[in-house]
């Protein structure tokens, strides 16, 4: 789905000069093209604007940015000034936090004055000779565009498998490469969506999209040096995706198939990638599961008679609902995101009132804790913990007040390790912002939560601007997350917020599902209530509320 923004500024227009409101806009000719959809006929005017190559189409893409360039040429000296404020906050020459995968650490770096990161790693510990596995400032040479896929390495560690795109059209290529030789091999796929290896070192599993419509639909298994990979699996039905996992302990590879409300899951053991993916659970309407495995139990994440999800566990060889013991019993009001397992703890991944909450289980002791959070308004999220006999789990914090932070945690101690913390450029000091949780009453009663952030000293009168975002679809969260960037409207006197509405997955499944089908229409009327919220309450006014939303959040 292509990412498009509305974004609105109460008052801009009063401020635009005569000669720019003197401009006639653009207007795309309306020239019919009728398609039968579901047995209806749909006419669209603008179906011809789909042809990117099209003279007619270019034409008018370069008039609107003309007449845009035009009305707003007074604010360009203003914009420029705001682009070297915020540029001079990031630090160009940066080195990601390293990941333990086997043997070697792993970590990507960027330079300053280039385009793209460099992957790296280095064997045992960080004092060991740097191996470049991938400068994407060299693989860009020759094109316009780069951007990587997949990048998974072999359980040897002496094979890359990656996925590229030149195109900017999240189209990817295959492309393995020896680590010992530096070589590529011949091995290529194209448009592969999801790749995992098997335990041989020689095995890729692939997914594949379609190429009109971009589905990820057929399952390959190509061994390395054969002309062409074997097909396994394709998925007929076009309101299902696959992709490819692999659990933790390395044991199994697992398709997961899944619709908006369905998933099936087939699973494979990976040392015998020779097999056939066996059905771990038929799909059933509305039944959403998802699979992991340690030792001899197989772990699974289920919306049966668990609107908010459960885990329940099996035997490896008795899969079936009758022979599942419950491991993490569902609860109203918080959602169960997912269960991550190591060889001594697990830990489940939850939401609740638009936050997120870590708990820890030991599996010695069969006790369960939480990892608390400082901050009242934050967004923490898992981290990469690859290794499954790690004894601590890594996770990323940050808030509005608080940059990205990557700790790593130890359960036996319940203490955190700071790692690495975003670095702002400049006199950056949290103690002048502030942050607070907000409650809008929706027009059926619901409780909306706002996050919102703001520069101390901030008036609520009425008076000041504000920026208001939300998203509210497909059950996606949206996050308090730091900005660097933002810190320019808050020093200028403006508030920032985010609406956490009905379509997101902030309050649990309930939530998403009354921002949906028959009950989408909840996604604008809490938006709008909102926006009224914080005009009640004086936080801003209608003439001075700057709203914004992308891609689905944009209808």
């Amino acid at each position: 789905m292509k990412l498009f923004t509305l974004i609105f500024f109460g008052g801009l227009i009063s401020t635009i000069t005569m000669d720019a409101q003197r401009l006639a806009p653009p207007v795309a000719p309306a020239i019919e093209h009728q398609q039968v959809r579901h047995g209806e006929t749909v006419t669209d005017n603008y179906f011809w604007l789909r042809e990117k190559s099209n003279p007619e189409v270019i034409k008018y893409l370069e008039a609107e940015n003309a007449y845009t360039a035009a009305i707003t040429k007074y604010l360009q000296p203003f914009a420029d000034a705001l682009y070297k404020e915020m540029l001079a906050r990031i630090k160009q020459t940066d080195l990601s936090v390293p990941v333990r995968r086997g043997s070697y650490l792993y970590y990507s770096r960027t330079e300053e004055g280039k385009q793209y990161p460099i992957h790296c790693r280095r064997k045992g510990s960080m004092q060991a000779p740097e191996e470049v596995l991938l400068d994407l400032n060299e693989l860009a040479k020759g094109h316009k565009f780069v951007g990587i896929g997949s990048f998974v390495v072999s359980d040897n560690d002496n094979l890359l498998a990656y996925t590229v795109d030149f195109i900017g059209f999240r189209q990817y290529s295959l492309q393995v490469k020896d680590l010992g030789t530096g070589k590529t091999l011949p091995d290529t796929v194209e448009r592969v969506t999801s790749l995992q290896w098997a335990a041989d070192n020689e095995t890729l599993f692939l997914t594949t999209e379609d190429e009109i419509t971009k589905r990820s639909d057929k399952l390959w298994r190509h061994e390395l040096g054969k002309a062409q990979p074997e097909l396994l699996y394709e998925e007929k039905d076009e309101l299902y995706d696959i992709g490819l996992k692999r659990t933790r302990d390395k044991r199994f590879e697992l398709l997961e198939i899944e619709s908006k409300d369905t998933t099936e899951v087939r699973y494979l053991p990976s040392a015998t990638p020779g097999e056939k993916f066996q059905v771990f659970l038929p799909r059933e309407k509305k039944h959403r599961y998802y699979v992991d495995h340690r030792e001899d139990l197989f772990y699974i994440r289920t919306n049966k008679d668990a609107k908010n999800f459960r885990v329940v566990t099996t035997p490896e060889n008795k899969i079936a609902p009758q022979n599942w013991k419950e491991f993490i019993g569902h609860q109203t009001g918080r959602l169960i995101e997912d269960i991550e397992l190591f060889r001594d703890f697990a830990v489940s991944v939850e939401k609740s009132n638009a936050l997120n909450h870590m708990q820890f289980y030991d599996f010695k002791t069969a006790a369960w804790h939480a990892l608390a959070f400082p901050e009242t308004v934050y967004s923490a999220f898992p981290g990469d913990t690859p290794d499954f006999d790690s004894t601590t789990f890594r996770y990323t914090y940050q808030s509005f007040l608080t940059p990205q932070s990557v700790y790593d945690y130890n359960p036996q101690t319940a203490s955190s390790t700071l790692l690495k913390r975003q670095e702002v450029l400049g006199s950056y000091d949290p103690s002048q912002y502030a942050a607070d949780r907000l409650w809008a009453t929706a027009r059926d009663g619901a409780k909306i939560p706002i996050s919102i952030v703001y520069k101390k000293g901030f008036q609520r009168n009425g008076k000041a601007p504000l920026f208001l975002y939300a998203y509210g679809s497909y059950g996606i969260g949206m996050a308090a997350t730091f900005s660097s960037n933002r810190l320019s409207l808050l020093d200028r006197g403006m508030a920032y917020a985010i609406a956490h509405i009905r379509g997101g997955d902030e309050m649990g499944e309930e939530w998403r599902e009354d921002g949906m089908l028959m009950k989408k229409k909840n996604t604008f009327y809490d938006f709008i209530d909102s926006a009224e919220y914080l005009t009640t309450e004086r936080w801003t006014s209608s003439d001075r509320l700057v709203i914004e939303g992308g891609s689905a959040g944009g209808l």
